[in-house]
């Protein structure tokens, strides 16, 4: 039965010991910038959201200014912080 699951499954039966490889999360430590921007990403949508529900239905905060926060904070700040990296981490 072992050397069915071994046949099968090498990677995820191989021993513990094997330190060789590459481990999943080693390049992907987040920086101090990295944790901010998505705060800053996660308030500006939460914001935006708020923003939009205060306003009267066909109000410049309605119809202009929340769509604007949600889009950067949907569509540039979170991206961002989750691909930016500092030239001094490794």
């Amino acid at each position: 039965m072992a050397s069915e699951l071994r046949r099968i499954f090498p990677s995820a039966v191989a021993k513990k010991s094997d330190s060789s490889g590459a481990h999943l999360f080693d390049g992907w430590a987040f920086g101090k910038k990295n944790y901010l921007l998505f705060a800053v990403g996660l308030v500006m949508i939460v914001a935006g959201y708020i923003i939009m529900a205060a306003g009267e239905v066909n109000s410049f905060q309605s119809l202009t200014l929340a769509p604007i926060m949600l889009f950067a904070g949907y569509m540039v700040i979170i991206p961002l912080a989750l691909i930016w990296k500092d030239k001094n981490r490794p």
